[in-house]
């Protein structure tokens, strides 16, 4: 069926006119081929949206040049496996949500460990056993600058919740400007460009707990300061507020598990760049790639890019593109993960009797002399029912947090004596920079740019929610039904739609 004229299209009354625009984009073959670059939660979750959305007939080949799983990885330590890399998912993350029930994984058993900020002298903040008595404490050190704290949060959570009413509806954005002002305005696209910092106290949050409270959750999970933009410190603010929680055997099982569910071809390559050619009228695109037996590439009918596309990260290539696509601007935050196992040195936190020391987690204040961000306890990725946290005078397996690898005379610092170290270096989030403009969505017809969201905030769940977004803009724009995409008023459209 050849598509109506457009100029026929515009004589006719428009209930008419849509049902044949409409029949005429049906009638539009689905995509042959898709090449997603990279394996980890954005690449797998992006490979089982785009099967859901085109259909189990699309080729989908998956490249990844390390492990399935990018940044949710593990280390082995006597012969346990622990995360290494992403480690907690909170419990508002509904795509994970979905795809441990999907793929009938199961939650891993919390196992309760007391918290405390240290300024590298002493201890600013102690967690106890007691509600209420942590309460207390909150409001004699810093009055109620954490409840103003609380309000900004969930203000701002309740406006990100709508990403998934608007998703669960088909609707995408190409851009994540478009995106953030779908939720909550220009505000939203405004938390980019200004400094968390001055957001909270611009609502009543006292400098000293930005100091000592919003400065430490924020060097556990960017490690980076309080200079970072409002979005995503809300984002990991809110992350540090909620309960949390893994999955048994390893958080990296979602990504191995959605690729097998959609049963994507994974070819074990780096991909070193991606040149345009035409077919058929279309866009074609030819991905190039590196593998153990040299040279070779791959066409492509949409491709989706899911690795960082920074200087820092990859010598990546576009070719044949006009305009030229070029090199983002920016650099990502160095974060090294040491995972040792040993005999924490407790007088270093001032316990000089192990057996008194009461935390399992040790975040810290941005302090100079201070080399390390955070530390904690870590349990194995398969907790039996018969587990029990070790005695702090015990030989323990503990995560530390660093934006450099630990020497020995700090590692001599902070434990007694240790059997083993494994460490991870990983340049895991973009280093923030509020005069930064974010990276494009769509970098092409059908070529696609999914780590972008990245500069926005940086979690397994705000990649998801790219990756649904990408699946979906694809989806709109190879069948074209822009009536999809970057709509305004949506919550409006949502509710007449109910």
């Amino acid at each position: 069926m050849a598509p109506p004229p457009a100029a026929l299209l515009l004589l006719l009354p428009p209930a008419l006119a849509a049902l044949l625009a409409g029949a005429a984009a049906a009638t539009r073959a689905p995509p042959r081929s898709i090449a997603v670059v990279g394996a980890g939660i954005g690449g797998s979750a992006v490979a089982y949206f785009l099967q859901q959305h085109f259909g189990p007939q699309v080729q989908l080949d998956v490249y990844e040049a390390a492990n399935v799983g990018g940044r949710l990885a593990t280390v082995t330590v006597n012969k346990q496996q622990y995360e290494s890399g992403g480690a907690s998912i909170h419990s508002l993350n509904l795509h994970m949500q979905d795809f441990v029930k999907i793929l009938g994984l199961k939650h891993r058993r919390e196992v309760a460990g007391k918290s405390a900020i240290f300024s590298g002298e002493h201890f600013v903040l102690e967690e106890t056993d007691w509600y209420l008595l942590n309460l207390f404490r909150l409001w004699w050190h810093y009055g109620i600058s954490f409840l103003r704290l609380q309000m900004w949060v969930e203000e701002v959570m309740e406006k990100f919740m709508r990403i998934y009413k608007y998703q669960a509806y088909g609707y995408a954005f190409s851009s994540l400007e478009e995106l953030l002002r779908s939720l909550g305005g220009e505000a939203f696209v405004n938390m980019t460009q200004r400094s968390v910092a001055e957001s909270l106290l611009e609502v009543g949050v006292t400098q000293r707990f930005v100091d000592d409270v919003i400065a430490a959750v924020l060097r556990s999970s960017y490690g980076q300061s309080v200079l970072v933009p409002a979005f995503a410190g809300a984002m990991s603010l809110a992350g540090a507020q909620g309960s949390t929680w893994a999955v048994e055997g390893g958080n990296k099982l979602v990504c191995s598990g959605l690729l097998k569910l959609t049963k994507a071809n994974v070819i074990p390559a780096r991909v070193t760049g991606v040149s345009l050619h035409s077919s058929e009228g279309r866009a074609l695109y030819q991905v190039h790639y590196e593998d153990d037996e040299g040279q070779g590439s791959g066409f492509y009918d949409m491709v989706v890019l899911t690795a960082p596309l920074h200087p820092s990260k990859s010598n990546f290539t576009f070719q044949n593109f006009e305009p030229p696509i070029t090199d983002f601007p920016g650099a990502f935050q160095p974060s090294v993960t040491s995972v040792v196992h040993g005999y924490l040195n407790s007088s270093y936190f001032g316990f000089p009797d192990p057996k008194l020391f009461p935390f399992a987690s040790i975040l810290t204040t941005d302090t100079p002399d201070l080399f390390f961000n955070a530390m904690d306890n870590i349990c194995p990725v398969n907790i039996s029912s018969a587990f029990r946290r070790k005695q702090p005078q015990e030989a323990a397996v503990w995560r530390v947090l660093s934006q450099q690898p630990l020497d020995k005379q700090q590692l001599k610092t902070l434990f007694r004596s240790y059997y083993s170290v494994q460490v991870t270096e990983w340049q895991a989030y973009p280093h923030y920079d509020s005069a930064k403009s974010l990276p494009p969505i769509v970098l092409h017809d059908n070529l696609f740019y999914l780590s972008s969201v990245e500069w926005v905030a940086s979690s397994m769940e705000m990649v998801a929610v790219a990756a649904k977004n990408v699946a979906l803009l694809a989806y709109n724009r190879w069948y074209q039904d822009l009536e999809k995409i970057d709509q305004k008023d949506l919550m409006h459209k949502v509710k007449t739609e109910l």
